[in-house]
């Protein structure tokens, strides 16, 4: 908010300087009065608009823009430029703006990212840093960062190892926030842990914006991040670190070494397992049958389905399954095929779902054989659920649950008009992308989106809220839940799985309202509990209003 002539301080931008700061300037809504005391006169056009004129004219902008790529690019220059117009856009219609600013528009713009870089809008970690992590953090402007979204690039979306272009993601997650459950955006700063990349590619592009060595060695990188890890408890003492897209294998050992230290989460492993909850708890809602019934083959062990996995266990020992009941319940298979006890160089995390059974390669073989009622795609192998597949879940189930989970598009394992057509209108069907509505012998299927910014949001403005001391997985398992009981039963007769896109804020702090109350009742957080939760939440909420 601009300052009143009896607030103005001497270090306020003035002029020129004024336009050029994002989260004071307000471009053509300065008022004729201040455009005097700030010395705008004559650096702006004469008419002053209001925000939604001002919104009017930027939506105009963008139906111009070619594709949703240059929407992309239009609306990172827009936050560069003015961020309380950014945000009350794209939080105008979020159903329309979240598909641009993330997924799966963002993929498109991690891939260019170097070609189409403008400004620096987070900070950069060099292995070089070494030693003075923490004196390199303190050049960022704001103190009270309460949220940092840190990647490596080593796993970004289904896209692989793409380095430094994976700024991208924690930008994006970040302004999510901000967009979905209206976090402050002042207290959120994107990282990328540039410890080079193994894509042969980049390192020979000359507009690659990162380190062109060859990532570190498991110890070197261990070594990097302790004292990144270290350097935010001192330099940002209220901050949680949001790990996003690192590596499979570095992003479970990390979860495992600093969940139970510090206030930090794993949004590829327990965002991504939470939000696939939400929609099965939807799912076995429809149909009227309890989790424990359930048997459920992954395709795919990688991080984020060693996440789901970990996270359906939990819920149902919840539901008072032993752990090895609940483990049972739960097989793989990847790339080798079938994990069980014979397969070499199986991780430990992998280990606990490699059930006695015969050796196969054949993922229509395995569904016939351990006949699963939901089958999870987490491949990143795009068509990997091909009519074969989709025609043998649906002889063995009479409401098939398929969900196909991997993102962009052209990575999903199947498309939702696939899905309806081969099940013949009897899978009930969700992805990590948004597919359009199927219309199948005259009756028309809503696909769900199982994306995981139904739940970070949220869990997100809890914590911001409540400072806990801790983030666990029970908070996500409350957060699944609490996005599916959004769906009422006139929605869960349409196959809706996930809560329309619309009114994201709604939902988002429902489930923060959820989610704090169980930080409170379990002894997490680390403020004096209000007598209306959600009351109090909504009067922290960032609101886009100069």
């Amino acid at each position: 908010m601009i300052p009143t002539a009896n607030t103005q301080s001497l270090d306020t931008p003035y002029g020129v300087a004024l336009l050029n700061d994002p989260v004071l300037n307000k471009g053509t809504a300065f008022t004729p009065d201040e455009r005097k005391r700030f010395g705008l006169e004559g650096l702006l056009p004469t008419s002053t608009d209001t925000l939604d004129r001002q919104v009017e004219r930027v939506l105009g902008h963008l139906d111009g823009k070619p594709n949703d790529l240059e929407q992309y690019i239009y609306l990172v220059g827009l936050s560069d430029r003015n961020e309380t117009l950014f945000y009350r856009t794209v939080m105008s219609d979020p159903a329309r703006f979240i598909p641009i600013l993330y997924d799966p528009t963002v993929a498109d713009a991690c891939l260019a990212f170097g070609h189409i870089y403008r400004r620096a809008r987070g900070m950069y970690i060099t292995r070089q840093m070494k030693g003075r992590i923490a004196e390199v953090l303190r050049n960022w402007p704001q103190r009270d960062i309460r949220f940092i979204c840190v990647s490596t690039g080593g796993r970004i979306l289904g896209l692989g190892d793409i380095g430094a272009n994976g700024m991208g993601v924690p930008i994006g997650k970040l302004q999510l926030y901000t967009a979905c459950a209206a976090v402050p955006p002042e207290c959120l700063l994107p990282v990328l842990f540039d410890i080079g990349t193994t894509n042969e590619a980049l390192r020979a592009d000359p507009l690659y914006l990162g380190s062109r060595e060859k990532p570190p060695s498991d110890e070197e990188l261990d070594e990097l991040v302790e004292e990144f890890v270290q350097a935010v408890q001192q330099v940002f003492p209220d901050c949680c670190i949001h790990f996003e897209d690192w590596k499979g294998t570095d992003a479970i050992r990390l979860l495992n070494r600093y969940a139970d230290k510090i206030l930090c989460y794993n949004d590829d492993i327990q965002g991504t397992a939470s939000v696939a909850l939400a929609g099965l708890t939807t799912a076995l809602q429809i149909i009227n049958a309890p989790l424990t019934d359930q048997r459920i083959l992954f395709l795919g062990a990688g991080s984020a389905g060693i996440g789901i996995a970990k996270l359906i266990a939990a819920a149902l020992q919840d539901e008072g399954l032993s752990q090895d009941e609940a483990r049972s319940r739960i097989s793989m298979f990847d790339v080798d095929g079938l994990l069980e006890p014979s397969r070499a160089s199986l991780s430990e995390a992998q280990k606990v779902y490699a059930h006695k059974a015969a050796p196969s390669k054949d993922l229509v073989k395995t569904i016939e054989t351990l006949k699963p009622t939901i089958l999870i795609g987490v491949s990143t192998k795009g068509g990997a659920f091909n009519q074969r597949v989709v025609e043998a879940m649906s002889k063995l189930n009479e409401r098939p649950i398929i969900f196909a989970l991997s993102n962009p598009t052209d990575k999903a394992e199947c498309t939702a008009e696939q899905a309806y057509t081969w099940s013949k209108g009897k899978a009930l069907f969700a992805a990590g992308v948004q597919f359009p509505d199927v219309t199948l012998n005259g009756r028309t299927y809503h696909p769900g989106q199982a994306n995981n910014f139904y739940i970070f949001p949220a869990v997100g403005l809890a914590t911001y809220v409540t400072r806990p001391q801790r983030i666990t997985d029970e908070c996500f398992i409350v957060a699944a839940q609490a996005s599916a009981d959004q769906i009422g039963p006139d929605l869960r007769a349409k196959g809706m799985l996930f809560p329309g896109q619309d009114n994201i804020l709604e939902t988002e702090i429902t489930t923060a309202t959820r989610v704090a109350e169980f930080m409170f009742d379990e002894g997490l957080a680390q403020v004096k509990r209000p007598r209306d939760i959600r009351a109090w939440i909504e009067g922290q909420l960032y609101k886009p209003q100069y």
